[in-house]
């Protein structure tokens, strides 16, 4: 009975706001998806030295994606699908902190899954390397997945990196 009665006292507290409140009355929606500031990066110091990297990175995957690898490595390749994830997981991860627009954000979802579709067309295409639904699969979770830590603590890793390297550089 006591239990019942600490419940009861729960339920006369009137809530301060609704719990479930339409979109229309929300102080703001939860995603930005205007075309406003859709590719500003102004959170970051070092913006083009971060994208220059990035665009490095969607170069190596490409490379790497295409080119045949040697028989000691292909052995190594047990894991296939984990480093497929972990590639497109860190490609999303890495640009998703320098683009925090929502719409931008959705747009490299799009796009580094249609790349990682892609290019398991050309490897289909080439005599050394296999096309595999798979290695999709892997691609797009990985990408997915970057692209909901993103909205974690996981997403200002970079902005927290270069001010404390910026910190550290002021006192020397």
């Amino acid at each position: 009975m006591h239990s019942f009665q600490g419940l009861q006292l729960l339920a006369d507290i009137p809530p301060s706001r609704p719990i479930l409140m339409p979109m229309t009355q929300h102080p703001e929606s939860l995603f930005d998806f205007k075309a406003r500031g859709l590719f500003t990066a102004s959170h970051l110091r070092y913006r083009r030295l971060w994208f220059a990297v990035g665009v490095l990175m969607v170069l190596a995957v490409l490379a790497l994606s295409i080119m045949s690898l040697p028989a000691p490595v292909e052995k190594l390749m047990v894991q296939d699908k984990l480093l497929h994830t972990i590639a497109y997981a860190g490609l999303m991860g890495w640009f998703s902190q320098i683009f925090r627009h929502d719409l931008t954000r959705l747009i490299l979802v799009v796009g580094l899954i249609c790349m990682g579709i892609g290019v398991e067309f050309i490897q289909g295409s080439t005599a050394h390397r296999n096309f595999d639904v798979l290695d999709m699969v892997a691609n797009t979770s990985g990408v997915v997945l970057a692209w909901a830590l993103a909205y974690t603590w996981v997403g200002n890793v970079l902005p927290w990196l270069e001010g404390s390297v910026s910190r550290v550089l002021q006192r020397v």
